[in-house]
């Protein structure tokens, strides 16, 4: 009456169906949970330098160095339904020319079986960090905060930012010479 392929298309149908229902109820099992935790930046040293912008028409741009110390332990983001975290530390200012100012200093991704506590110290940026203009010099709020992805085994990538920032007052003078 009915062949072996009739009979394997509705068995692997119903399978699927199952496996469906079982990752939509491990997504719904940790929808819920809060991925925040505290995070500890300090900032020494900031120096700013006074460089050729070759993008425009002979303009001048900043572009700043610091220290940073970084401390946050992660043990308590994860859970069976996190694959890996995409941290990344952020620099948030506001000038004239731009309303708000985001720039990536630094980025790192941890795995499941990696450490759970990061203690950085005196590291440096990992990218540079320029503003398009001369909006650094002489500014006193430009807040650090670390912020990460959340990559889950099944359901949907969050966008987590941690508690606590730093607040960074450039000088009102360059450097000059090598950073």
């Amino acid at each position: 009456m009915h062949t072996f392929w009739n009979r394997a298309n509705a068995v692997f149908a119903f399978m699927l169906s199952v496996l469906a229902a079982a990752t939509f109820a491990a997504f719904l099992s940790t929808a819920i949970t809060n991925y925040t935790t505290s995070v500890k930046i300090a900032v020494s040293n900031p120096r700013l330098k006074d460089i050729s912008d070759y993008t425009t028409d002979g303009a001048r741009s900043d572009i700043a160095m610091l220290a940073m110390d970084l401390d946050i332990d992660v043990a308590p983001i994860y859970n069976w339904n996190v694959k890996q975290l995409f941290l990344y530390l952020v620099a948030e200012y506001k000038t004239t020319k731009n309303e708000m100012n985001q720039v990536v200093l630094w980025d790192k991704i941890i795995m499941r079986d990696e450490w759970s506590k990061i203690h950085e110290v005196k590291m440096f940026p990992k990218y540079y960090f320029t503003d398009d203009g001369n909006g650094l010099l002489g500014h006193k709020n430009v807040s650090l905060t670390l912020r990460w992805n959340v990559i889950p085994n099944a359901g949907y990538l969050r966008q987590v930012m941690g508690e606590g920032e730093a607040q960074v007052e450039f000088p009102s003078k360059y450097i000059t010479g090598r950073f």
